[in-house]
């Protein structure tokens, strides 16, 4: 016989970032405006890339793949957030918390990734420049965005679904701005041992795999640049070796 979520909890309220009523309209503006922003910056920068015949390179395929892991991120959370600025009812269907946990999940967890592929991207094009096209080819490109948006996929249904199978029969008050994993897990009434310990082996295995990825990547590329003896080379290769989710110069 399946396990299933004997919960009596039928929505939950957010708390949000503060109970303070007169903070209320300010921080609405402010995040509004921020929000804003960001979704003009990450729409110019997909429109641009993607309008532009010369920026269809891999660099500026996985930096647009960037930009759009970054607006999904941004729309998951912030418009609940906002709402609850304005609003005296701050709650969620059970359904909704779910929803919004497992985008959450799968755009921050892909974004991370897209970074770590950002990385592999300027480590070839550094360090083995004669084979940037055969190595980075439309194709390769495709897969690995592929392949960055189903790790994400992934880890997200592992994480709702045990958090599925968890039973909320007291408090429904999330203590956060949205629905977060350890924060609904502080409010389960049954055993979140399953669900403590994917945060940690999971977690910890995304945090490592992508800062290892990173770190290393950019200690070839700095290596292969120090080698370089004239300072217009190294000035040429500095300026193909944009950070992580910066623009390219």
């Amino acid at each position: 016989m399946g396990i299933r979520n004997h919960s009596t909890v039928t929505e939950f309220v957010l708390s949000g970032l503060t109970e303070e009523t007169e903070l209320q309209l300010p921080l609405f503006w402010l995040f509004l405006g921020i929000y804003i922003v960001t979704m003009m910056g990450n729409l110019g920068m997909i429109s641009i890339i993607r309008l532009n015949p010369h920026l269809h390179t891999p660099m500026y395929y996985l930096l647009s793949s960037l930009s759009f892991l970054d607006f999904c991120y941004s729309s998951v959370i912030t418009p609940q957030m906002l709402a609850g600025f304005l609003c005296r009812d701050k709650s969620i269907s059970y359904s909704g918390c779910m929803t919004q946990l497992f985008f959450f999940c799968v755009f921050v967890i892909s974004e991370c990734y897209m970074l770590a592929a950002m990385a592999y991207d300027r480590y070839v094009a550094i360090c083995s420049p004669l084979l940037y096209n055969v190595i980075m080819s439309p194709r390769v490109c495709s897969l690995l965005v592929a392949a960055v948006f189903s790790v994400g996929f992934t880890d997200a249904v592992i994480h709702v679904g045990c958090i599925l199978r968890l039973s909320f029969c007291g408090s429904n008050i999330i203590k956060h701005y949205f629905c977060d994993i350890v924060p609904l897990i502080k409010l389960s009434c049954s055993s979140t041992y399953i669900d403590e310990l994917l945060i940690f082996v999971i977690g910890g295995f995304n945090m490592v795999a992508t800062s290892l990825t990173v770190i290393i990547s950019y200690a070839f590329i700095l290596t292969s640049i120090l080698r370089i003896h004239s300072k217009e080379g190294r000035s040429k290769a500095f300026s193909t070796c944009p950070g992580p989710g910066c623009a390219p110069q």
